[in-house]
């Protein structure tokens, strides 16, 4: 009756620091802080959207989940069929849980595993496909379970692994060609992590864990990261220039994070949170490293005082992310209130050509706006220089 047979897994918690400024979700402090600093849990929403694309595809699909918030909770509200394998001890889940859902879903030998959460979770998913593939190789030589492909939803903060789709829309799209039968080939992608206290003090070490099997769609599934930060100083300093030039005491500057605006904000000669966001106003910084909701607020104040307002942005290198990896302060609330025309993306035309001709991507979290910001943008690659690029949702 079910011809496809897909598994599930969620770490409900991913990407709650993200908000906050927290920029992480490992650990049972953190998670603590975030929720007590009124994170929202928004994994399951995104699973909700991935799985949305597979609605038609009811009657032909049986998922091997976890209960409640890992898996079950939303599976039955899409009425797909589904039956649970793990049953986590505690609501506040831990990387255990995920790991052992992970096993006790493996062992029924599913076609596909699909879960959602960041890098942390990647790396769980990736320690237990190995662990399962030694007991079966020990017991009968077959360590096929290694093997088993995978998409990720992209739920967390950090999202540096290959194995996640674009979006959560992605994700959906690539089980649906699976489904069709579009899609034969599969690739090795990395999981990669980093080191979220070195992280939270403005530096990215990352690190390969492991490979895992994804499908070989590229349109839908992300590159690995680029490491390190921008070189050309002299392009660098023209993008610097270009924006400075336009910058007017009063209007509210809202900063993303990245290194191309940590450039511009040392070239102002402010302090920069290099992996955060900073809000600039009357020549000074107002704020640093400022939470989603305190944004929130600082532009509502903005908007009620008539005070024009912009965000300077840049790209994720060898991704093309806009919004939605690492600068989850930038609310869909945030982005309205702004607006599309007062947004202003500052790259260098090497990291642009990086990207061999993919689209900027935006995934906010909000499917109506992604789809408003969506078509093309004018980036400033340097001194009254400006790029014409596609954005896509």
């Amino acid at each position: 009756m079910y011809p496809y047979s897909f598994g599930l897994v969620i770490n409900p918690f991913a990407g709650i620091g993200g908000a906050v400024a927290l920029k992480g979700s490992d650990g049972a402090e953190t998670r603590s802080e975030a929720l007590a600093r009124g994170a929202e849990q928004k994994a399951e929403k995104r699973v909700a959207q991935a799985l949305s694309v597979l609605l038609p595809y009811r009657e032909h699909i049986k998922f091997i989940t976890a209960a409640g918030n890992m898996g079950a909770d939303v599976l039955t509200e899409l009425g797909f069929h589904h039956e649970v394998a793990y049953h986590a001890a505690s609501v506040q889940t831990e990387a255990s849980d995920t790991q052992q859902a992970v096993t006790a879903i493996a062992t029924q030998k599913p076609d596909l595993l699909v879960f959602a959460g960041g890098d942390g979770t990647a790396r769980d998913v990736a320690l237990a496909l190995q662990q399962c593939a030694r007991a079966a190789n020990n017991e009968n030589g077959n360590g096929s379970l290694e093997e088993l492909p995978v998409v990720g939803i992209p739920a967390g903060v950090k999202i540096h692994s290959g194995v996640y789709a674009i979006t959560p829309l992605g994700a959906g799209k690539v089980l649906e060609q699976l489904i069709s039968g579009k899609l034969t080939t599969l690739r090795a992608a990395d999981v990669m992590d980093i080191d979220e206290d070195a992280f939270r003090n403005g530096t990215v070490r990352a690190r390969r864990y492991a490979e895992l099997q994804v499908p070989g769609e590229l349109e839908y599934m992300q590159a690995v990261k680029i490491g390190g930060k921008e070189s050309d100083e002299l392009v660098l300093a023209d993008i610097a220039a270009d924006v400075i030039e336009s910058m007017d005491d009063n209007t509210l500057y809202i900063m993303g994070s990245g290194s191309t605006v940590d450039f511009l904000m040392s070239e102002l000669s402010h302090k920069n949170t290099l992996l955060g966001v900073d809000v600039v106003y009357q020549g000074k910084v107002e704020k640093a490293d400022i939470t989603g909701a305190e944004l929130e607020q600082r532009v509502l104040q903005a908007q009620q005082n008539r005070t024009p307002m912009a965000l300077v942005i840049t790209l994720i290198g060898g991704q093309g992310h806009i919004f939605g990896r690492g600068n989850q302060q930038l609310t869909p609330a945030v982005i309205r209130a702004v607006g599309k025309d007062n947004i202003q993306v500052i790259a260098t035309k090497a990291k642009l050509q990086a990207l061999n001709g993919r689209p900027l991507r935006v995934d906010t979290g909000d499917a109506e706006l992604d789809a408003e910001l969506s078509g093309f943008i004018a980036v400033t690659t340097g001194y009254h220089d400006r790029t014409m690029v596609a954005v896509q949702g």
